[in-house]
């Protein structure tokens, strides 16, 4: 297995693999599996963000009443077709925001590397493929590359918003889609490398500051906004632009900001948007209604 982004990508070169490739041939000697099991484990996985990016579309409500149909609301705009933005743009923000509003809803979401964070690849993968014209097949190869970048941030750094911030959720995430982005575009893995630097990077310090500590507002929302950053990543690192601080330093940097980060900020609702008058107005509305229940 690979420990980091550089032993990774020396090791794609070395033997001639895409991440994609690598990453599912390290995990089927780790866990003893086929290829072709792990392939279709996968698609699987694949399923499940499709079907939770249909409901999400047609309108959920969470259990709180917070949140719900914003995704259908965006759904609806893109067909006016009056967008300031394309199609593939606005897609993968609303698969973003349909995704987590199931996840909100209860609903089943593949955890992508969090639950609260769940929107953000499939949102991505999804409006790409339709971009792109990708099949099944070709969306499985893009996630084992988000796998692959997920993997080692989760064993440099921490993926947990009470560890590390929304930086560690939302911006993991978004450094999974930008990789897998490029990936189905055709780039190389350094670009794919460079694609996560860029989206980490954008998003490092980003609080964790759930209304109510339920994880709706400001979360879903920011499941739209790290799809839209890892598509600005994408399109940067497609291009040949190059983040100056390399990917394992970008890696070690948002963990050194999370560890850095007051515990207000991490996931316990007692900073950030949470203490707001509506976040404090929402924690006591709900805390009344679970005491009359």
């Amino acid at each position: 297995m690979f420990k980091d982004i550089a032993d990774m990508l020396a090791q794609c070169k070395e033997q001639n693999l895409s991440i994609s490739q690598l990453m599912l041939r390290s995990e089927a000697e780790q866990t003893g599996k086929t290829e072709e099991a792990l392939r279709e484990e996968m698609l699987a996985s694949l399923e499940v963000m499709k079907n939770a990016a249909r409901r999400g579309l047609s309108g959920v409500t969470s259990h709180s009443g917070m949140t719900g149909g914003d995704a259908k609301r965006l759904n609806d705009y893109i067909n006016t077709g009056a967008s300031l933005t394309d199609t593939t743009f606005l897609k993968a923000l609303a698969y973003a925001l349909a995704t987590n509003e199931v996840n909100a809803s209860m609903g089943l979401i593949c955890a992508t590397p969090t639950a609260g964070s769940c929107g953000v690849l499939p949102g991505v993968l999804l409006s790409v493929r339709e971009k792109l014209n990708k099949t099944d097949e070709e969306l499985v190869d893009a996630l084992f590359c988000a796998g692959a970048i997920g993997f080692v941030i989760a064993n440099n750094a921490v993926i947990s918003g009470a560890a590390g911030g929304c930086q560690a959720e939302v911006g993991s995430a978004s450094a999974m889609a930008a990789a897998a982005a490029v990936f189905l575009a055709g780039g190389s893995p350094e670009q794919s490398a460079q694609a996560m630097a860029i989206a980490l990077k954008n998003l490092l310090g980003l609080a964790c500051d759930p209304l109510a500590g339920l994880v709706e507002v400001p979360c879903i929302k920011r499941n739209a906004g790290g799809a839209a950053n890892a598509l600005a990543a994408a399109e940067m690192a497609l291009a040949g632009i190059r983040s100056k601080v390399p990917p394992d330093e970008v890696i070690q940097a948002m963990y050194s900001i999370g560890l850095s980060l007051p515990i207000g900020l991490r996931e316990t609702a007692q900073g950030g948007l949470a203490i707001t008058p509506t976040g404090q107005e929402w924690k006591q509305r709900l805390w009344q209604v679970q005491s009359n229940e």
